[in-house]
């Protein structure tokens, strides 16, 4: 019979039920007990209250596991969208460029825009991506303020200054202009130049060019130089004048040139772009007016078709260097093979740099019988034609009368 020191099995019970309550952390599986206990089972009790936690535990793990990869990924994401985002602005503003090198020319024609200044600059090594020049010309508010013009530019350059020189207005270059006149040889111009004080050999400088192909002129394998390939005109050189950069200039208007001159009659009479380039050469020495031109050219075209010589008096002072006197016996019998009073055919060179009304006379001959011509007396350089042999004496004789006239100076030209 229980007392006041003694407890109960009852008692017992319920103190066991809310030890185990503490331990499984729930009240529902508490107050199930107490109703278990109430009807005397205390082992139903016991097994409820020790298996509900187990499960519990089990279930709570499976989401905190998916929480720390998703937390993962996310953290990989935002990682790689900072490092793409470091990437991007480090070639967009370049602090760890290296320093440029080198020289480089670069030309900006007018009314280029911003993606075509980026894409020349790239192809000349200047900057290394031509989107990221525009998206920093845009940035900096400078897209339509890039100016056209020649600048000498590195290799390798950031973008910001590359848009610092193409947007600030370049010093005006002191150029010199050098005219070329049609007509003279590589001798000629080599005077001239140094006597404009031009440095560098004029010479050495139009013995070869990988502008002019030979071989796609029909010209031998061995032509020794340049001449009649030198295009005469007026060139705008920057000082101080470079050799080479005239040369340049010169074959650069000369294919330009050639571009439009039609050689179907010439290719009909068997004659390559060579010869026609040498024909013009002659025409340009011989005829002193427009007029002249064409017919010059036929009187050429019409010897070599007979097999005759060309007995051209210009091609005898190429090979002599004698342009400004009579020339002499012994010269118009010299060997040379540029003298065609004794050689057949056309000289191995052209003579001179003739200009395009020369080559386009020699590609497109008037059509007449002429075998001859000499100066006509008075006739502001004009020239008398023949194809007959007998009157070209008696054009000969009274121009030599004229010229004993005039105290032994030609009478092309009277007052």
């Amino acid at each position: 019979m229980p007392d006041g020191f003694e407890r109960t099995a009852e008692d017992r019970e319920q103190a066991r039920i809310r030890r185990e309550q503490v331990r499984g952390g729930g009240e529902g599986e508490g107050a199930r007990g107490r109703g278990d206990g109430g009807r005397g089972n205390g082992k139903t009790t016991r097994g409820k209250a020790t298996r509900r936690p187990a499960p519990a535990r089990r279930r709570s793990g499976r989401p905190s596991r998916a929480r720390k990869y998703g937390g993962r990924l996310v953290a990989l994401i935002a990682l790689t969208v900072a490092a793409g985002a470091i990437w991007f602005l480090i070639q967009l503003y370049q602090p760890f460029h290296g320093s440029p090198h080198g020289s480089v020319t670069v030309t900006i024609p007018p009314h280029s825009t911003a993606g075509g200044v980026g894409d020349e600059l790239v192809r000349d090594g200047v900057i290394s991506s031509s989107f990221f020049f525009e998206l920093r010309a845009t940035l900096a508010g400078e897209r339509g303020d890039l100016l056209a013009g020649t600048y000498d530019l590195q290799e390798n350059m950031t973008y910001s200054k590359v848009l610092k020189i193409l947007t600030t207005p370049p010093v005006a270059a002191k150029v010199t202009n050098i005219t070329i006149i049609e007509g003279r040889t590589r001798a000629q111009i080599n005077d001239l130049l140094r006597q404009q004080g031009v440095k560098g050999s004029y010479f050495a400088a139009t013995r070869r060019s990988p502008l002019i192909d030979f071989a796609a002129f029909g010209a031998p394998k061995h032509t020794p130089d340049l001449e009649g390939f030198l295009f005469p005109d007026t060139y705008q050189l920057v000082e101080p004048i470079g050799i080479s950069k005239l040369v340049d200039d010169q074959l650069k208007t000369f294919r330009t040139e050639w571009s439009h001159i039609n050689l179907a009659y010439a290719r009909s009479k068997q004659l390559t772009p060579y010869d026609v380039l040498i024909i013009a050469s002659m025409v340009q020495a011989e005829a002193a007016t427009a007029h002249d031109r064409p017919l010059i050219a036929s009187v050429i075209y019409n010897r070599l078709r007979l097999g005759m010589p060309l007995q051209i008096d210009a091609t005898t002072r190429y090979a002599t260097g004698n342009y400004t006197k009579p020339l002499t016996a012994s010269e118009l019998n010299s060997r040379s093979p540029y003298n065609t009073r004794i050689h057949q055919g056309l000289t191995p060179t052209p003579i001179d740099n003739p200009g395009i009304a020369s080559i386009q006379a020699a590609a497109h001959p008037a059509n007449t019988n002429y075998l001859y011509f000499v100066v006509k007396p008075c006739g502001n350089g004009e020239q008398v034609f023949t194809s007959s042999y007998n009157q070209f004496l008696a054009d000969a004789q009274k121009y030599q009368q004229a010229r004993n006239a005039h105290g032994g100076k030609s009478p092309e030209r009277c007052s």
